[in-house]
């Protein structure tokens, strides 16, 4: 087998089951000896900030001269990115090796159960668990992929279970209502395990902190048992202050833009103050913020190139494009803003297009890409019809003549911003490395 016919083989599988459930992959976790139950974990779930709070918290342990797995969806360039150890990606052999365990097993399951074998992603994180129980590292940071309740992630006991933040995506599969997707996230809170939360609408703390309080595991909320003091903004950085119950840390620096950085980073810090209570170890200021300014997450206004100024973001749904939003108002309200964007047709596009036209320095242009399989992206040409924008928006079918022209109508202090699909951004991504 070579590393294309190990891809195959997993992209080749079903995304999803009508009717999920956590048994398909415990019994194919069963068939491995149960890796997951050797791994040292922290279970991260959230609507957005899951990926930014796994890198920071990657590179606080990392600071403290640790060896961290992480575990991550989806991939920006390459596959093999989902799994990997200090932020560098497993190779093109491992996956092969890994492919090659799990497949006669996968065979089998697909012969002897009626709602066929595996999913993609259940294949995905039982490789993960393997790979680090037959690699040891000393911490797992493991990324929900959807949900939580039912997510195949969620069959291991962690250390810390945290959630992000709960808004709407993914409203299909994980409900129409705050309560209803806050009740998936909460699926991963395990009994008399700790669980730190960022920024939740009412609706869903009340969820969450129920569900603490049936397991017996303490919450941790910002504003009451974590907070964060004195934030600055700065040229492409962000300056804040942190305290809680154990700490008050001044003059902390993050390079990530946006105050919703700045949580996700509290967040993390919480969590490893968190984790490291747990297991009774001190905590070093110099370790914590070495950590946090070392801190980058590939697609997160991320700049690609200077002069003009292109940045790519991963806003992909309207929460994140609210975010995104505050972001851009009080860091370039005196530059002029070029937008790129293109959507996938599952997500709330009328309202993500709306709040970028109505920024008055935003020039929006719509365009479209090819999505990901089996998910379109959503008919621009159609939507700009549908528009109720203050500002003019302009559609430009393909992509690349999209950041064309944009490049060509800016001048040396504007930024160009290309976002809306963490899929779109991969493949403008690629444009530039």
């Amino acid at each position: 087998m070579n590393y294309e016919e190990a891809l195959n083989f997993i992209h080749g599988r079903q995304k999803f089951k009508k009717h999920p459930n956590l048994n398909t992959i415990k019994l194919l976790l069963k068939k491995l000896n149960n890796p997951q139950d050797k791994i040292n974990g922290i279970h991260i779930a959230g609507t957005n900030g899951k990926g930014s709070t796994l890198a920071f918290l990657r590179n606080i342990f990392q600071a403290e001269g640790l060896k961290v797995g992480s575990f991550t969806s989806p991939f920006l360039i390459r596959f093999n990115e989902r799994i990997s150890v200090n932020g560098v990606a497993i190779s093109d052999q491992e996956i092969i090796e890994l492919v090659l365990k799990i497949k006669p097993i996968v065979d089998d399951m697909d012969k002897n159960l009626k709602d066929l074998g595996p999913t993609e992603f259940e294949i995905v994180t039982a490789m993960m668990f393997l790979y680090f129980a037959n690699n040891p590292v000393d911490i797992v940071l493991v990324e929900v992929g959807l949900g939580g309740l039912l997510d195949s992630t969620n069959v291991f006991t962690p250390k810390v279970s945290v959630i992000t933040t709960i808004g709407y995506d993914h409203m299909k599969i994980l409900g129409n209502t705050i309560v209803e997707i806050a009740n998936q996230k909460a699926g991963i809170i395990k009994d008399k395990v700790d669980c730190v939360v960022g920024k939740l609408p009412n609706d869903a703390f009340n969820v969450i902190n129920q569900v603490c309080q049936e397991h017996k595991s303490k919450l941790f909320v910002p504003k009451k048992d974590y907070f964060i003091s004195n934030c600055k903004e700065a040229s492409w950085k962000e300056d804040f202050s942190f305290s809680n119950d154990l700490v008050s840390l001044n003059n902390l620096t993050i390079k990530m833009l946006g105050q919703y950085q700045i949580d996700n980073a509290a967040c993390a810090i919480e969590t490893y103050i968190r984790y490291k209570s747990i297991n009774n170890q001190s905590i070093e200021y110099k370790i914590l913020k070495k950590g946090l300014m070392e801190t980058f997450w590939a697609g997160r206004f991320e700049k690609l190139n200077e002069n003009p100024t292109v940045v790519i973001d991963g806003a992909h749904n309207e929460p994140a494009i609210l975010e995104l939003s505050k972001l851009l108002k009080n860091h370039f309200s005196n530059n002029e803003i070029y937008i790129v964007l293109a959507i996938l047709s599952d997500k709330q596009y009328l309202k993500m297009i709306n709040t970028l036209a109505s920024i008055s320095n935003v020039h929006l242009i719509l365009t479209e890409f090819s999505g990901p399989e089996n998910r379109k992206a959503a008919d621009m040409n159609d939507i700009l019809k549908a528009v109720n924008a203050k500002h003019p928006v302009r559609f430009v079918p393909k992509w690349k003549l999209a950041i064309m022209k944009s490049v060509n109508e800016m001048s040396s202090n504007d930024l160009l911003l290309i976002t809306g699909s963490l899929y779109f951004i991969s493949d403008v991504r690629k444009l530039f490395y």
